[in-house]
């Protein structure tokens, strides 16, 4: 290929991605404006209600547009339980008559109302949700296509003992052996190999779900590891492991330090808020950082609305897109963190301290 046909294709990509990012500043700046020739009152653009429900957890699955999946509503009531479709309660603000009680949603969230719907209250508290939100169905979604995954790249190893990796078995080992030889063992020690299944569970659930959370048309755009309650559930798992795991010089590194007696009490307390203060900053951490990420985007992408204006469109978008670019390093890097942390962690509690004789 000679430098002018490169010239023109640089040329052509350029003008393209130009297109691309007006044609996206221009359609949803449309899409969220009314038409004043046909006397409505103009609708005010609100970026933090937009921002907060794109990242909040939902009953459905929106594709794209008015297109959506309904998921299933499952309650337990104190006259039994119930079940049903969330289209029932399409849009939002719909009361659905269920069989002991009527359901709308508010905020994304399910509550008992009466025909008129006004919230009843004291119905809300004799009811529990345990419906099929747009989060559950996406962690399962990505559970499956890790397990697809890995019994494919255990298949593969089992085929061919002794041959050189090919395929998925390529792509997975480097990353493997990562875990094990510079996560696992330098933090854990000789107790590694027992952690490994936990660590590569941790970090490969982490990154498919931080990956499917910056795709928009994955189904919904779920995110997953921005919902405080996934990164709670995960820091829990490390607290019960580390804390399970933990032999006498741990214990006794927390009840019995080597400091003046007088101090102790003041140590304990030190030592106490340490165990869970761990797995907490391990929460917050993978919270945080997912849900600014989402945050400054939709941010960025606000401010063609607020501006009311195709111009502002290109700006909005470039720098929308440089801090998608930022993100794609954030995704790996939350997931190694999260790991290395946690390896860490279990390392300290199962550490072995030998004493040498002088």
């Amino acid at each position: 290929m000679n430098n002018s046909t490169i010239l023109k294709s640089k040329t052509f990509n350029i003008l393209l991605i130009c297109a691309f990012f007006l044609t996206i500043g221009a359609f949803p700046a449309k899409a969220f404006s009314q038409d004043k020739a046909s006397g409505q009152k103009e609708e005010k653009f609100d970026p933090g209600k937009t921002t907060m429900e794109h990242i909040a957890d939902k009953h459905e699955w929106h594709l794209f547009g008015e297109v959506m999946v309904p998921l299933p509503i499952i309650v337990y009531t104190d006259k039994g339980f119930e079940l049903f479709s969330s289209a029932h309660l399409q849009p939002q603000g719909t009361v659905y008559k269920g069989e002991y009680y009527n359901y709308m949603l508010v905020n994304n969230k399910l509550k008992v109302a009466d025909e008129a719907g006004k919230i009843d209250e004291a119905a809300n508290k004799k009811v529990w949700d345990f419906s099929i939100t747009q989060n559950v169905a996406g962690m399962w979604l990505s559970g499956l296509i890790l397990i697809f995954i890995f019994l494919n790249v255990s298949s593969a190893y089992k085929k061919r003992v002794g041959k050189a990796p090919k395929g998925l078995q390529s792509f997975l080992e480097p990353v493997v052996l990562f875990i094990r030889d510079d996560v696992a063992r330098p933090n854990i020690g000789l107790k590694a190999d027992r952690f490994m299944p936990l660590l590569l569970t941790i970090f490969f659930f982490i990154l498919i779900n931080n990956l499917f959370g910056m795709i928009p048309f994955f189904p919904g755009g779920y995110n997953l590891t921005g919902n405080i309650a996934v990164t709670l559930t995960l820091a829990v798992v490390i607290f019960i492991v580390v804390n399970i795991n933990g032999n006498k010089y741990y214990w006794k590194h927390i009840f019995l330090p080597d400091v003046p007696f007088w101090i102790l009490p003041i140590m304990w307390i030190v030592e106490i808020i340490g165990i869970f203060s761990k797995p907490g900053a391990l929460m917050i951490r993978l919270f945080a950082n997912m849900a600014a990420g989402h945050i400054v985007v939709l941010s960025l992408i606000s401010l063609i609305f607020i501006f009311n204006s195709v111009w502002i469109s290109p700006v909005s978008v470039a720098f929308a897109v440089f801090i998608d670019i930022i993100e794609v390093l954030v995704v790996f890097l939350q997931a190694y963190v999260f790991t290395m942390l946690s390896s860490l962690f279990i390392g300290m509690a199962v550490e072995e301290h030998h004493h040498e004789v002088i």
